[in-house]
């Protein structure tokens, strides 16, 4: 499922128009980016919590020429989806 197919699949639950719910989605997923980028968690209680791990430095390998490089430390974004969600998939 695509952004769009996402936005139509909320329009429909929700009973309102693509536009009001692209502008929900939209919203949201700003918001939690703001978030993140703050290094807040969002917790989202039932559904599962966004949050930003650390990356530490480390020696990696070029596959094609085997030769080593240096990749430097990095923050990324994580989801861990909660108990609720994982027992809806399940």
């Amino acid at each position: 499922m695509n952004k769009t197919e996402f936005i139509d699949a909320v329009a429909a639950e929700a009973k309102a128009s693509k536009a009001a719910s692209a502008q929900v989605v939209n919203a949201a997923i700003t918001v939690i980016s703001k978030a993140l980028k703050k290094g807040d968690a969002v917790q989202i209680t039932g559904f599962g919590t966004f949050d930003v791990v650390k990356r530490a430095a480390r020696t990696g390998r070029n596959p094609a020429t085997g030769k080593e490089i240096k990749i430097a430390a990095s923050k990324a974004p994580r989801f861990k989806a909660g108990k609720v969600l994982k027992d809806s998939v399940q």
